[in-house]
């Protein structure tokens, strides 16, 4: 166990942060150290290109406050996100990006809250002028769409960027889905929450890794994962479909009596046998999307694999799992499944 009861845990997903790492860290620690009298900065390197992981260490061995867990591979935000969640040991946690569009300046407010008595404190972006246009009416169309279809209902305009005490932390980690949407998840588990509002600044370096198919299948992730609406609605349309049927089958019926038999039109029957085959395929395509993740789930792979942990005491590192401990082909402890 640890020496010391650490009282903040920030967690930092990196990809090809080489550019920005060092001016988050000037920024953070400076903020955390006049706030709490103790932190953690753990920074998960989610397989970047680049020399972010050196970069990271010359940190570490500067400021052993900062802690690294090396991913394997790349896995994705929101596995690394659950990364260093697990790996956290604070009192109190937050998810912070290092491109400094989550701005460091916020950390007093959210950490008074905490200390008020607030369980989860929301950072909520008041206004977004780094962000496109079209990426602002995308985003608002998404939350509108989600508050409608789907349960819990995510705070708008609230990103990952917030504090969260020891017991909602606790509560998440109990929370088994591989197909991890992070916003979801934290606003399932509820708890009392408090916002904080503030304006999202430009990115301090590099670019973003998300383009517009990202957060797309990003954003079909969050709303099958938590909707079985786009399921069921094909029930309610097929029954709607199967009285107009019936309806239209009566006309034509009395139809034929009052004014006899007429050629039937080949480009109308055409156009109805290619329109019904198209609802179809989008309702099977509906169906795909739910079959795929419960694919997703019976495999039950890790969310991650950590390939090495720098700055962890040894007695924190044998407490978790390590590489070779998490099934594979190659371990016997695979289990029967």
């Amino acid at each position: 166990m640890q020496s010391q009861i650490i009282e903040l845990s920030i967690i930092v997903p990196m990809y090809n942060e080489a550019e920005s790492c060092g001016a988050f860290f000037d920024a953070v620690t400076p903020i955390l150290e006049s706030c709490v009298e103790s932190f953690e900065i753990i920074c998960v390197n989610d397989g970047s290109r680049d020399d972010t992981l050196a970069k990271l260490v010359m940190h570490n061995q500067k400021d052993p406050r900062i802690k690294i867990a090396n991913l394997s591979r790349n896995f994705g935000k929101e596995a690394a996100m659950s990364a260093g969640i697990d790996l956290a040991s604070g009192r109190a946690v937050i998810p912070m990006d290092a491109d400094l569009q989550d701005p460091p300046e916020l950390l007093p407010d959210m950490i008074e809250a905490w200390k008020n008595g607030a369980q989860v404190v929301l950072a909520k972006r008041a206004d977004r002028p780094s962000d496109s246009k079209l990426k602002r009416i995308t985003s608002r169309w998404f939350y509108k769409v989600f508050a409608n279809l789907a349960k819990p209902t995510i705070p708008a305009d609230v990103g990952d960027y917030r504090l969260m005490d020891r017991v909602v932390v606790d509560a998440l980690k109990r929370l088994p889905e591989k197909t991890r949407f992070m916003k979801g998840l934290f606003a399932w588990v509820g708890y009392n929450q408090v916002v904080v509002e503030y304006t999202r600044p430009e990115r301090h370096a590099g670019s973003t890794s998300f383009n517009y198919w990202k957060l797309w299948n990003f954003a079909l992730d969050g709303l099958v994962s938590f909707s079985a609406v786009p399921l069921k609605v094909w029930s309610y349309f097929g029954v709607f479909v199967s009285f107009g049927a019936i309806g239209y089958l009566l006309f034509l019926i009395i139809r034929t009596f009052v004014f006899g038999v007429d050629v039937p039109g080949y480009a109308s029957t055409l156009s109805v046998i290619l329109l019904f085959n198209g609802i179809l395929l989008i309702s099977l395509g509906v169906q795909g999307e739910y079959v795929a993740r419960i694919f997703a789930e019976v495999k039950n792979r890790p969310v991650y694999l950590i390939n090495e942990l720098v700055g962890f005491e040894q007695s924190e590192q044998a407490e978790r799992p390590k590489p070779t401990d998490i099934p594979s082909i190659d371990n016997p402890k695979l289990p029967d499944a």
